[in-house]
């Protein structure tokens, strides 16, 4: 595992961004493992940004998320189908066929979680797996006690993580409980992992994440077994990491980060921006 801690959000998420582009490049059919949330939006505003002004090629990739909402249609408000419309699939010139989620309104659920599992490894397997940490140190939605070698599944959506979920939905009754997710197991089997998380609220668990024991109870610690994971944090994320001093020095010395080392562009002036016009679709009901 590696740590990299940036000067604030904007920074962090630039690096994420210039890394995926950087592994696109070298393999225009990358196969990409992707994440939603508040955070993952202002990576995929860069990555359109470096489409539409750098040319960044998306014709070759291949898509998987990490979940999604049981019982949510994909043309949901909320259901993550929608979110990665709007946010980047609908903003660059990948092929919506080459894009894939779990299907939360499929009527046999454990059918369609082996089928998602057989279709990562009929495209060859995930190349480069973005990810998010929950509250409570989840992975997708891998809650609590979730098992190391666990694949695709339906899992029960913890209070923390629904409590957390809230504003995002018009009514706390209208949050689903349950979701379809890759396993702590789908994810560990990527080629490369990384990890971006930014914020005070965040800077606790990920301390335990990063330098805590290895257990069930927060599915991030997984992380630790992974030959090739990195975690990119911004400096209030990564507030109560005991060894950050290492982690500076670690980014500023070794040579495979020279590249990385520029300064991200200015938020509000020519940097990128962290929302982007909203991709109208109808909303259906819970």
């Amino acid at each position: 595992m590696e740590v990299v801690i940036r000067p604030n959000a904007d920074a962090a998420a630039d690096l994420v961004a210039r890394m995926i582009a950087q592994e696109m490049r070298s393999h225009p059919r990358l196969v990409m493992g992707l994440a939603t949330g508040n955070t993952m939006e202002a990576v995929y505003a860069r990555l359109v940004q470096m489409h539409r002004e750098e040319g960044l090629d998306f014709s070759g990739c291949r898509t998987f998320n990490l979940d999604e909402y049981v019982g949510l249609s994909s043309n949901h408000a909320n259901s993550y189908r929608h979110y990665m419309n709007q946010h980047l699939f609908l903003q660059v010139n990948i092929d919506l066929q080459n894009t894939h989620l779990p299907d939360g309104m499929a009527t046999d659920l454990p059918a369609e979680c082996a089928n998602y599992e057989r279709l990562i490894a009929e495209n060859g397997g995930i190349d480069l797996q973005l990810l998010g940490i929950g509250q409570n140190g989840h992975l997708g939605f891998n809650e609590p006690l979730s098992a190391f070698r666990s694949r695709t599944r339906v899992k029960i959506l913890s209070p923390v993580t629904r409590a957390q979920n809230a504003p995002l939905f018009p009514r706390p009754d209208l949050i689903p409980h349950r979701a379809i997710t890759m396993g702590v197991g789908s994810i560990l089997d990527c080629r490369r992992c990384v990890l971006l998380a930014t914020g005070e609220e965040k800077a606790v668990i990920v301390a335990r994440a990063v330098e805590g024991p290895i257990t069930s109870m927060i599915s991030a610690t997984a992380l630790q077994l992974h030959p090739d994971c990195t975690l990119i944090l911004d400096e209030t994320a990564g507030s109560k990491l005991k060894e950050s001093d290492y982690y500076h020095w670690v980014f500023e010395n070794q040579p495979e980060w020279g590249p990385f080392r520029t300064a991200a562009p200015a938020a509000g002036k020519n940097g990128f921006q962290t929302r982007l016009p909203a991709v109208k679709k109808p909303v259906e009901a819970v």
